[in-house]
C-alpha cells in the first residue's frame, strides 16, 4: 500500500487538473496533430498503414500514435488535462528542490497562467506531455546525482514525442561518462528513441527520414519562418510572448543571483544547463529548416518560469548573518518585481479569459460539425470541407481515409457531401489560421443545404441522377 506521502503528487496533480478544467469548461478538443495520432493509431489497430503522405499531414509522434492506438478521442482530452495537472505538480517540485516552497507555488502559478500554455494543453498538443517527461527526469536527477537509467527512460520517453530529446540524452550520457558510470544499458536508452522512431518511418512509408523530409516540405509549403539566421530576432520575442515581460525580468533576477549566491545548490546549476541545452535544441530544430514555432519554447519557458519563483523568493536561502547584505539586495529587487508581476495580473487574467472563449466557441463549432456527420449518414461521396483543417475528425468519424477526403481549397468546388462555415466569422474562428498563406474559400454550391445549423451549412451533389 502506497505511504500517504507517496500520494501526493498525484493528489497534487488531479486537483490542478480539475482546477484547469473548471476553468477551461466546456472547453476541450484535439488539435490537428493529435486528432492524426489518434487516427493513425486507429489506423494501426484495424490492419491498416496510416497515410503519413496525405497533404499537409503533420509530423508523426511514435508515442503519441501508440497512445492512439488504446486511447479515444473521450480519453485524449482527459489525459490533456492531466498532463497540466502534473506539469503543474512537476514545476512547483522542482522550484521547491532548486529554491524553496514559496519559489515553487510561484514558479507553478506562473506556468499554469501562461496563455500559450494554457491553450496548447487544452488542445492536447504532445509538447506538454514531453515537457513533463523532460521535468520529471530533470527532478530525478536533482534528487540523486548521476541516477542513470530512470532518469534516461524518461529522456526516451520523451524522444518519441519530440527530437530534441535526444540533444538531451546525449548530453546526460556524457555526465554519465565523465563521472564514470555510463552503462551498455545506458547506451542503448540513448539511441532507443531515434532508432524507434526512424523505423517507425522505414515500416510506414519506406523512409528513415520520413519525419524530417516531411516537416520540413510541410513548413516550405505553408510558408513558415525558418532557419536558425532568424532565431536572434524570434527567440526572444516568442519567450516574451509565453512569460511577459515581469516574470523575464525576475527570471533574469533569479539566474543571476541563484548562479552567483546559490551555486552550490546543485539544481540550480543543473537548472541552468537544461535552460541552456533547451534554447540549443531549438536552434538545432531551426537549423534543420523546421518552422519557428511557439510551442517549441514552451520547454525553456517552463524552466526561466522556476528561476522566476527563484528571482523572487531565492532570497529567503541566503544567510543572514553570513549573506546579509545580498540578502537585502535580493530582497528589495524581488519586492519591484513582485509588483511588477501583480501590475500585469489584470492583463493575464484578460488574456486566459480571451482564449478561454476563443477555445469555447472552437469545441462548439467542432461538435456541431460531429453532430451534422453523424446525425444523418453520408449518401454521397466524396466528403468535402473548406480545407485540411477538419480533415483528421472527419476521417475518424467516417472511418474514411483522410486522402479521400476533398479540401474545397484546393479543389475550387464542394463535390459530394460538403461542410462549409455558415459564415466569415466561422471560416475565421475555425477553419482558417493567420499563419496561412492562402486564407481564401470557394464559394459554397448554390444548392440548399440538406442539414445545417449555427456554424455549418451541410451540401450534397451526388452526382447526375440516371432516369
Amino acid at each position: 500500500m502506497p505511504r500517504p506521502r507517496a500520494l501526493i503528487p498525484v493528489a497534487t496533480s488531479a486537483v490542478l487538473a480539475a482546477a484547469v478544467w473548471l476553468v477551461t469548461a466546456p472547453a476541450g478538443f484535439l488539435n490537428y496533430d493529435t486528432a492524426y495520432a489518434l487516427l493513425w493509431g486507429n489506423d494501426l489497430v484495424h490492419g491498416r498503414t496510416p497515410d503519413y503522405d496525405v497533404p499537409f499531414a503533420p509530423t508523426p509522434h511514435p508515442l503519441a500514435t501508440l497512445v492512439g492506438m488504446l486511447s479515444s478521442e473521450a480519453v485524449f482530452e482527459v489525459l490533456a488535462f492531466v498532463a497540466l495537472g502534473v506539469l503543474g505538480w512537476l514545476v512547483f517540485a522542482l522550484g521547491r528542490t532548486w529554491f524553496n516552497v514559496p519559489a515553487g507555488i510561484l514558479a507553478a502559478a506562473i506556468v499554469l497562467t501562461r496563455e500559450p500554455i494554457f491553450s496548447y494543453g487544452v488542445r492536447a498538443y504532445v509538447d506538454i506531455p514531453y515537457i513533463c517527461l523532460l521535468l520529471g527526469a530533470l527532478l530525478v536527477e536533482t534528487r540523486r546525482a548521476r541516477a542513470g537509467t530512470p532518469v534516461l527512460v524518461l529522456i526516451a520517453l520523451a524522444g518519441l514525442l519530440r527530437p530534441e530529446a535526444w540533444l538531451f540524452a546525449f548530453a546526460y550520457c556524457v555526465w554519465l561518462w565523465r563521472g564514470g558510470a555510463l552503462s551498455k544499458t545506458h547506451i542503448a536508452l540513448l539511441v532507443a528513441a531515434p532508432l524507434l522512431w526512424s523505423l517507425s518511418d522505414l515500416l510506414i512509408t519506406g523512409n528513415p527520414l520520413h519525419s524530417l523530409t516531411g516537416t520540413r516540405d510541410t513548413a516550405a509549403d505553408l510558408g513558415r519562418v525558418t532557419g536558425l539566421q532568424h532565431v536572434p530576432t524570434t527567440l526572444p520575442r516568442r519567450l516574451g510572448e509565453i512569460l511577459r515581460e515581469p516574470v523575464l525580468l525576475a527570471t533574469a533576477i533569479g539566474g543571476v543571483l541563484s548562479l552567483w549566491r546559490l551555486r552550490d545548490r546543485r539544481g540550480v546549476v543543473l537548472g541552468a544547463a537544461a535552460g541552456v541545452l533547451a534554447v540549443l535544441a531549438f536552434c538545432l530544430l531551426a537549423t534543420a529548416g523546421l518552422s519557428i514555432l511557439t510551442r517549441y519554447l514552451l520547454l525553456p519557458a517552463t524552466i526561466l518560469a522556476i528561476f522566476a519563483g527563484g528571482g523572487v523568493f531565492g532570497w529567503l536561502e541566503l544567510d543572514p548573518e553570513t549573506d546579509g547584505a545580498w540578502r537585502t539586495r535580493w530582497l528589495a529587487l524581488a519586492a519591484l518585481t513582485a509588483v511588477a508581476m501583480l501590475a500585469f495580473v489584470p492583463s493575464q487574467v484578460n488574456r486566459i479569459k480571451n482564449t478561454r472563449s476563443a477555445l469555447v466557441a472552437q469545441t462548439k463549432i467542432l461538435d456541431e460539425l460531429h453532430t451534422l456527420v453523424t446525425d444523418d449518414p453520408i449518401r454521397c461521396r466524396p466528403i468535402t470541407v473548406p480545407n485540411r483543417r477538419a480533415v483528421p475528425q472527419l476521417a475518424l468519424w467516417t472511418d474514411t481515409r483522410p486522402s479521400e477526403i476533398v479540401s474545397a481549397q484546393e479543389a475550387g468546388s464542394w463535390p459530394g457531401t460538403a461542410f462549409a462555415p455558415a459564415s466569415p466569422a466561422i471560416a475565421d474562428q475555425f477553419v482558417l489560421d493567420a499563419r496561412d498563406k492562402d486564407r481564401s474559400l470557394p464559394d459554397p454550391p448554390p444548392e440548399v443545404n440538406t442539414l445545417g445549423g449555427r456554424y455549418w451549412d451541410r451540401f450534397e451533389d451526388c452526382g447526375p441522377r440516371v432516369p
